[in-house]
């Protein structure tokens, strides 16, 4: 039976910024509809940090029980039980998903629609929008529809069955030998935890190198520890080819035939904006279907914002929840923008990737005068300790104004280790104030200051 629903705001998509802008706005009185067809909670609570960073866990106590006599510690045996690893990850993703359904539900000003949500047209002063049987007239409509994966046109690939990051995760056999089609973010992870779990892993990259768009010694560092853990790296050739190999599946590159279990597509992400019938109402998209913002993440049409990975301003869970923040704040008489804001994030490989600001290649670019410091996490007292010193801090200052300009670090603890350079230049203040305080020991973020005693002007 159809309905129609009279709201101030209504949300399509229930990615990060969605629930708590939901939520926000229901506070403040304002009647809010959410509307969700696929799960709510998004790619991170159901196929992206939620699940991946549960899986990982297991695959890292894995390899810490592999290195018992290491730490003086005898085991037998280490044996994976793939199965129940993976009903583990499972069970927390539910948890989540139900958790957030729940606290939603104890919210009066919000309705939750479980439907695909796109936009009619206009009706006097408010959007019109069809969720199911459901119209929807409101005065607010917030995008937060997110991204899914992007499979590319290789030739061969349509005619068997492959993987994404989403169907990886249903996977209850252990797969006997994964290809991973993709050396960047999603593929590195998801293979090192796969070759833990007990899978071999072959990683194809098109790229000269994995992680294309870091620093090459940032790349290079990846790459040697992926490698010493088993992980077989081709990069540099384009796949010709994907076809199957009796019960499995095989990939030509460079003249060669790599023979597999399973493959995994991980060659990037496209926005969910097809379905929304954007035209109806006007807002424009570039090429690839994102939704261009300005500072306030506000589209071309009034009364319409983009949020999280659709706006093409970070395709990240905490962007997502940033955003929302954004357009909280400045609902509210506020005066914030994503223009301001340094971008930060990690890769959760073991060890991690943390990066905030400038690379080293585009501190170079950008024509200013710059300071470098690097130290290896060798070098690092607390990494000894732990037995974990792969990696190395690289710390970028201006020279003009003391400020940092950006930092990558590979090691122990590096994603939250990163953090406390992206809050500090988040102050504004000179590397001096961090290089004069008292820090920590035994601790790997203690070696900042020391770090940046050693700047240089790079060269």
């Amino acid at each position: 039976m159809n309905s129609t629903i009279q709201a101030d705001a209504a949300i399509i998509g229930a990615g990060q910024a969605a629930p708590f802008l939901a939520t926000a706005l229901a506070k403040r009185g304002q009647r809010t509809v959410l509307i969700e067809g696929r799960a709510l909670g998004g790619t991170c609570i159901n196929d992206g940090c939620t699940p991946t960073k549960t899986l990982r866990k297991s695959a890292r106590v894995a390899w810490l029980a592999r290195r018992a006599g290491e730490f003086g510690v005898r085991t037998g045996p280490v044996e994976v039980d793939f199965a129940a690893a993976m009903e583990r990850m499972q069970a927390r993703v539910d948890s989540s998903r139900e958790g957030l359904r729940a606290w939603l539900a104890g919210e009066p000003n919000i309705t939750v629609l479980d439907a695909w949500g796109s936009f009619v047209g206009r009706r006097g002063e408010d959007f019109e929008l069809s969720a199911g049987a459901t119209t929807i007239l409101a005065r607010q409509v917030f995008l937060n529809t997110g991204t899914r994966p992007f499979v590319p046109p290789i030739p061969g690939l349509a005619d068997v069955a492959h993987l994404d990051n989403e169907s990886l995760l249903k996977l209850r056999e252990r797969p006997a030998h994964l290809l991973v089609i993709g050396g960047s973010y999603i593929g590195l992870e998801m293979g090192q935890i796969f070759r833990r779990l007990g899978s071999m892993v072959t990683v194809i990259e098109a790229s000269p190198r994995i992680t294309v768009r870091e620093d090459a010694d940032v790349s290079e560092c990846i790459a040697s520890f992926l490698s010493a853990e088993g992980i077989a790296i081709v990069q540099g050739r384009p796949i010709e080819r994907v076809m199957r190999d009796g019960a499995g599946v095989a990939v030509q590159v460079g003249g060669r035939r790599i023979a597999g279990s399973h493959v995994l597509v991980a060659t990037g992400r496209v926005p969910n904006t097809a379905r929304l019938n954007l035209p109806a109402v006007g807002v424009e998209t570039d090429a690839r279907g994102y939704v261009p913002t300005n500072g306030k993440l506000e589209t071309n049409v009034p009364g319409i914002w983009a949020l999280g990975d659709i706006n093409r301003r970070g395709a990240f869970t905490h962007t997502s929840y940033h955003d929302h923040e954004i357009v909280r704040a400045n609902l509210a008489g506020g005066a914030r923008s994503a223009d301001d804001r340094t971008m930060a994030y990690a890769m959760f490989t073991d060890p991690p990737l943390g990066r905030v600001g400038l690379s080293e290649t585009e501190a170079r670019a950008s024509g200013r005068r710059m300071l470098m410091a690097t130290y290896d996490m060798k070098d690092v007292s607390r990494a000894k300790e732990e037995g974990e010193t792969t990696g190395f801090v690289k710390l970028l200052v201006d020279a003009e104004t003391g400020r940092f300009a950006g930092a990558a670090m590979i090691g122990i603890e590096a994603d939250e280790i990163i953090q406390v350079i992206s809050n500090f230049m988040a102050t504004g203040a000179s590397h001096r104030v961090m290089m004069d305080a008292l820090p920590v020991h035994p601790t790997v973020a203690e070696f900042l200051p020391t770090i940046l005693r050693q700047l240089k002007p790079l060269a």
